[in-house]
């Protein structure tokens, strides 16, 4: 195969985007498209190779494995055997068990099954995991379980029979992309069925330019080829952003792109010759273990510090990342990939040893809940088992597509129905406690809460906020109906919904939303309160909970006495935070009780974590039960019942 320095320089084009992305420089807003352009890439340079051996009659499928191998797993294991002992200082039980999951699903190319069950690729969660990036290299491996065997199959119908199949597997993928970008978007993201078409625009351009006698483009098609595929490239990193439908059809910018890069650049154009500058070729060449590496730095040190780390700090970890990339490309990948060196029988005796090595580490974090009996000690552990959920959560919760409706809405208690908890997850544990409260005086409650729903009282949306309009409107309107509901009790998450999450901005503060954005919320979250009150509720407002800088369990487990009381975020920086909802609650409709949980979880300093050995969050801003406990007594109080 041709060596094309183009190819190595627009590696480079995909690598550096993605990791200034996840290192948080918003200037790459669209950086994550760099695993696309990956993809295409590879699909391209797989079918080069196995159409060119499938001529040649030399094709093997266990000399196409061994490449894989080759190619994959020496960089891989090298880079897990680095991480892990830095994972086993710095992450606790909690997020050391999902690290062995990640690690079994790794070994067992099923990564991005995992990553779609667990966590979305843009939420804040993710970054915490030092696997995530592995999920395009599971993609890849699945595509590549099938893709030589049909290509060799289809291939002895002849030739002409290749390009037609393909392309109605990609239109057919492409499809079902775009549908689930709206539909199920984790699940696109992550899944083969939305993933592979991606792949397939490489192949089809490798078909193109193993036809030297029909592909043979001018010196200005060439030219203005290239030029609007890098074109493409480019919009697609700093224009596109979190929000932008991936994958769908707006995928077809990066992917278009890249395949007219491979197409038309060559060492005659002025692209070929940008892309073939020496700098960026060797970026490109490390850009796999460059790949490999970022992620697990970025993670680690999230974990490793209270606060999120600065710009500089992630600046000075972008530069580890390709100085470590050179070191495993030059002492790692090139080794293992010479054939003298390392023979089949040996390269395949390593992979089932490292596979399995770190496979059985996986399956002992996953059983022993991230080693926890070795990594805590008593005093942990029982603050610890304080830091629980509702057990009604699974329960008694909703959110998405195929919500329960509001008239099946969960009932706690007997009696009669008199008492309704109405907003977002943050409403949950307050909704159990309540109950409780109310279980000694026979008042059954009704939880309406939905997942990860902002204030959209009384809009009409589309895209992924639809749900969550539609069944606030139904549950607002069912709570408004209902004659024997006579005290609603809301709260939300107000301050992530008006300015965003606060994961990756303590000790700053957030602004994500937008001020128009913003107004139509706080719009929405009084109008609700507003709506209850008019239909002769008595309405009482639970202000959200302060947040925590870390997960409760890591601000438990740095602790030196978890007995004690444990600092969560400083109280000026809450004041800060809480300001600009602080500054409208006057404006609110009479006759609606504010209950603002500070007071009591705040002290002049800080506001507290856990306290008597009790935690107060099951997670960074979740209230546990039993700190909903604290907030429902103060609920309750006055409560006419």
């Amino acid at each position: 195969m041709r060596y094309r320095a183009e190819i190595d320089g627009l590696r480079a084009v995909a690598v550096l985007p993605v990791i200034l992305f996840h290192a948080g420089f918003d200037f790459f807003s669209g950086g994550f498209v760099g695993v696309d352009i990956f993809f295409v890439i590879s699909g391209y340079l797989i079918t080069t190779i196995i159409v060119a051996e499938i001529k040649a009659g030399n094709f093997s499928i266990v000399n196409f494995y061994e490449r894989r191998a080759r190619r994959i797993l020496p960089a891989l294991f090298f880079v897990l055997a680095c991480s892990l002992p830095f994972a086993w200082m710095w992450l606790v039980p909690q997020d050391l068990k999902s690290l062995s999951q990640s690690l079994v699903a790794v070994m067992l190319f099923s990564s991005n099954i995992l990553f779609w069950k667990t966590s979305g690729y843009f939420e804040s969660a993710a970054e915490l995991k030092p696997l995530l990036h592995t999920w395009s290299l599971a993609v890849e491996e699945q595509f590549y379980l099938f893709f030589p065997l049909l290509l060799m199959g289809v291939w002895r119908f002849g030739p002409r029979r290749v390009l037609p199949l393909l392309a109605v597997a990609a239109l057919a993928s492409l499809a079902i992309a775009h549908w689930g970008s709206a539909a199920q978007p984790d699940a696109a993201f992550y899944l083969l069925p939305t993933r592979g078409w991606e792949l397939l625009i490489g192949a089809f351009a490798a078909l193109c330019l193993l036809d030297e006698r029909a592909w043979q483009p001018g010196r200005l098609a060439s030219e203005a080829g290239s030029a609007l595929g890098l074109a493409l490239l480019l919009y697609s990193i700093f224009l596109f952003d979190k929000d932008t439908p991936f994958p769908s059809l707006y995928t077809l910018v990066p992917t278009a792109g890249t395949a007219l890069v491979i197409l038309f650049a060559t060492p005659a154009t002025t692209v070929g010759r940008l892309l073939g500058r020496r700098a960026l070729v060797g970026i490109g060449l490390v850009s796999f273990s460059a790949y490999l590496w970022h992620q697990p730095l970025f993670a680690l040190a999230r974990h490793r510090s209270l606060d999120e780390p600065d710009r500089l700090v992630f600046a000075g970890l972008v530069v580890a990342s390709i100085v470590l990339a050179y070191f495993s490309w030059q002492y790692i990948e090139k080794p293992f990939r010479d054939r003298q060196r390392f023979k089949r029988g040996q390269i395949f005796l390593y992979a089932a040893i490292g596979s399995t090595v770190f496979l059985l580490l996986g399956l002992a974090g996953h059983a022993t809940h991230g080693f926890e009996q070795a990594r805590t000690t008593d005093a942990h552990r029982q603050v610890l088992k304080t830091a629980a959920a509702s057990p009604l959560r699974a329960k008694c919760h909703t959110g998405g597509a195929d919500y329960t409706p509001p008239a099946k809405a969960c009932e706690i208690n007997g009696g009669p129905l008199r008492v309704a908890v109405f907003g977002d997850s943050h409403a949950v544990e307050l909704a159990y406690a309540l109950a409780q409260g109310l279980e000694p005086r026979g008042i059954r409650l009704k939880q309406f809460t939905f997942s990860g729903c902002s204030p959209m009282f009384g809009r009409t949306v589309t895209g992924r906020d639809q749900p969550c309009a539609d069944w606030t409107n139904e549950a607002a309107n069912f709570i408004a109906s209902h004659p024997d509901i006579d005290h609603v009790v809301v709260t939300y998450r107000i301050h992530g919904a008006l300015f965003g999450s606060h994961e990756r901005a303590y000790p700053g503060w957030p602004d994500t939303i937008g001020a128009d954005e913003r107004e139509r919320r706080w719009a929405a979250y009084v109008g609700v309160l507003r709506h209850f009150v008019a239909h002769g509720k008595q309405v009482r407002l639970v202000l959200q909970a302060p947040e925590l800088p870390k997960q409760i369990d890591a601000l438990v487990l740095r602790a030196s006495d978890p007995l004690a009381p444990i600092d969560g975020a400083s109280r000026a920086w809450w004041t800060r935070r809480s300001a600009w909802v602080t500054a409208r609650l006057a404006k609110l409709p009479a006759g609606v009780t504010v209950i603002d949980p500070a007071p009591l979880f705040c002290t002049g300093v800080s506001c507290l974590a856990a306290s008597g050995g009790v935690a107060r969050y099951f997670d960074d801003d979740h209230m546990s039960v039993g700190g909903a406990r604290l907030v429902a007594d103060q609920v309750l109080k006055g409560m006419a019942l």
